[in-house]
């Protein structure tokens, strides 16, 4: 089941280690099948505040997405971007495709007869 790297980066003025580390990052993830979904491109906010750039990286699973960021190969250029752009990251596992959000619509209503 793919899984999903998400950052939502503030905005930070630039400097020559972000560039490096954007250089550098594709070839982390390639042992991992990782790759770029979305790169801080342009992003509309319909709801709640979402300032900053949106990175997406998608990956076969999470094991991998978890193996990628613990690798030391990632390690060593993370403090590249994170000495200059605060942020939040997750790793999140996608839903199979066979999901049917109908079954847990039905899950909550019987939770709450419970």
């Amino acid at each position: 089941m793919t899984a999903y790297v998400i950052a939502r980066l503030q905005d930070a003025p630039l400097h020559e280690e972000i560039a490096e580390y954007i250089e550098r990052i594709p070839a982390t993830f390639e042992p991992y099948g990782g790759r770029f979904l979305v790169h801080v491109t342009p992003h509309e906010v319909k709801e709640g505040s979402w300032g900053g750039g949106i990175v997406m990286i998608g990956f076969p699973g999470i094991d991998e997405a978890r193996a990628w960021w613990d690798s030391p190969t990632y390690q060593e250029i993370a403090p590249l971007r994170s000495r200059h752009i605060e942020g939040d990251i997750i790793l999140v596992g996608g839903v199979p495709e066979d999901y049917d959000p109908a079954a847990t619509a039905e899950a909550m209503r019987a939770a709450l007869t419970d």
